[in-house]
């Protein structure tokens, strides 16, 4: 999620922010030595009305993509008691 909260000049670490999973998913396209590079991008198309969405994409070293990854968030403003 930290991917989501970076156009909002936003960060979960500092306790400003409440984020928590809602859904996410992991696709495995080839296999892969996790023990070698690994390329991970990010991106998050969507963040609005206390959620967010980011989709990832992992390649191996020769540039084949191995794995995709999504996740929906919720992102909201901690309030002070």
């Amino acid at each position: 999620m930290p991917t989501a909260l970076r156009p909002h000049g936003a960060s979960w670490l500092g306790g400003s922010m409440i984020v928590a999973s809602i859904d996410h998913a992991m696709w495995f396209h080839r296999p892969a030595r996790v023990d070698e590079w690994l390329l991970y991008t990010m991106e998050s198309p969507s963040a609005q009305n206390a959620r967010g969405f980011a989709r990832g994409l992992i390649y191996d070293r020769s540039g084949r993509l191995v794995a995709s990854v999504a996740q929906e968030g919720l992102m909201r403003q901690a309030t002070r008691k």
